[in-house]
């Protein structure tokens, strides 16, 4: 068997990883790798394998950085089955069409420039159509419902608790060229565990192979799981102040989580009634792909949909689609909790909200996820009292609140546990998705639990053989 990892290794995004073993080739997730844009247009377009030969694609969950290459992959030959959740497949079909707006959005922005250069025209990385034709190779499947994919190979999903139908991947594996029966597990990206909508990850047992992500390596959130008291107090504090609680979110599980809990402290009494809106297309269709999953609900959630009663529904929420009801944001008298995506406010409908607000000393900014370094939410975050908003600078008046809290990552203490109760030798352990200073943090509190165990931090391009 030969383990090749051809991205998210030495970083957070770009998850691809190649098994290859009795003479097939599998690959683990088909990220979008992002980062500068010259590098990421020439890592995203061009695979370091054929896409012909590939037979198999598994996927861990629909995050763009870990299923946003695969209508590139099929455009480029690949016509194998894509193995998912049924909420996975879900998600893609929305999230990928988003991405594919902004593929063309980027080559047209590009073009722009060419042309001013003289140079020749490019093509986006994939358009809607490539999209829509990618989902064509998907085949849903289930938590802990063993399915042969490729020969001597049976894969297995179990659940990751990270977002609606995040998995860790399981590979039952018959290896023709030692005789040996091994089982891998990639972890996908693992969830906290305690999360308000979904299920804690769950424990693996006989691994021997096992790729952990390491996203959150050396570093502790600031608080635990439950903020429902921090985010009432917040909620509370702001209203006061009259004015608006932007919350830049994820449009995928941060909103929807968002909702339940202000859902859950709306029905304690612990706030009084507040407009709330979801001013963002693709949450609003991703909170419709949510109710259509109780399978991915940890009991709780479980109980109340069944109850006939909407966990991401109450009076006075409003999601908005419309651009002039988006608009009409702007001239919305008193208090109100505005959640628009992107989290790190980077594009979309947030930035008019921040540009028409951010001013406003009555203004609250919420912060509930992570922000990269050099980003709108990074520096709104860490203070800066100047920032720049389409191009235009704006005084920063508002008060800015974080609650991570709401992060779908493990941080180090729940990877360690996480590691702990995954089961077997895990004779060989492979460091992923995580910057190196990360991955470098966690490597020898994993080899003191584990001093049997090969620990190694995965590199670009590297390659494991004989294992």
């Amino acid at each position: 068997m030969k383990l090749t990892f051809c991205g998210a290794a030495g970083t957070t995004t770009g998850s691809q990883h190649l098994v290859e073993i009795n003479g097939c080739r599998i690959l683990l997730d088909c990220g979008l790798y992002q980062g500068r844009r010259k590098e990421t247009r020439e890592r995203n377009q061009t695979f370091v394998f054929d896409p012909a030969t590939v037979d198999a694609v598994i996927l861990s969950h629909a995050h763009i950085d870990h299923s946003g290459n695969l209508p590139n992959l099929v455009k480029q030959g690949f016509s194998g089955n894509v193995y998912t959740t049924f909420a996975t497949r879900d998600l893609c079909q929305i999230m990928l069409a988003d991405s594919a707006k902004i593929q063309q959005a980027d080559a047209a922005f590009l073009n722009k420039r060419r042309a001013k250069q003289g140079l020749d025209f490019i093509a986006p990385l994939y358009d809607a159509r490539e999209a829509e034709r990618a989902l064509r190779n998907f085949i849903t499947l289930d938590y802990h419902r063993r399915l042969p994919v490729a020969d001597g190979v049976w894969l297995e999903f179990y659940d990751a608790g990270h977002i609606l139908g995040s998995a860790q991947i399981l590979l039952h594996l018959e290896d023709r060229a030692d005789g040996r029966t091994k089982r891998l597990l990639f972890s996908g990206d693992i969830g906290r565990g305690k999360n308000d909508l979904l299920r804690d990850p769950e424990p693996v047992a006989d691994v021997d192979v096992f790729l952990m992500e390491s996203t959150y390596g050396g570093l502790e959130h600031e608080l635990p799981t439950d903020a429902r008291d921090s985010l009432c107090r917040l909620i509370n504090e702001a209203r006061q102040r009259g004015g608006k609680i932007l919350i830049p979110a994820f449009a995928v599980e941060r909103t929807q989580q968002l909702l339940y809990a202000i859902h859950q402290i709306l029905e304690s009494n612990c706030i009084e009634p507040i407009p709330v809106f979801v001013d963002s297309p693709l949450a609003v269709s991703a909170t419709e792909v949510f109710r259509l999953h109780p399978e991915c609900f940890n009991e709780d959630v479980y109980t109340f949909l069944f109850e006939r009663r909407d966990p991401f529904g109450f009076d006075n929420l409003t999601l908005i689609r419309d651009v002039q009801a988006s608009m009409a944001l702007n001239d919305l008298p008193g208090p109100a909790i505005i959640i628009s995506s992107s989290g790190m406010c980077e594009a979309g409908r947030i930035l008019h909200h921040l540009r028409n607000h951010i001013g406003n000393p009555a203004t609250t900014i919420l912060f509930v996820g992570y922000c990269a370094p050099d980003t709108l939410g990074w520096k709104i975050r860490n203070g800066d009292k100047t920032v720049n908003i389409f191009g235009e600078s704006f005084e920063n008046r508002a008060a800015v609140q974080v609650l991570d809290s709401f992060s779908g990552h493990a941080d180090n203490s729940e990877l360690i546990d996480y590691f702990r109760a995954v089961g077997g030798s895990k004779r060989d352990v492979w460091l992923v998705h995580g910057s190196p200073e990360r991955s470098a943090a966690l490597l020898p509190q994993l080899q003191e639990i584990a001093p049997a165990s090969r620990i190694a931090v995965a590199e670009h391009l590297g390659v494991a053989e004989g294992l």
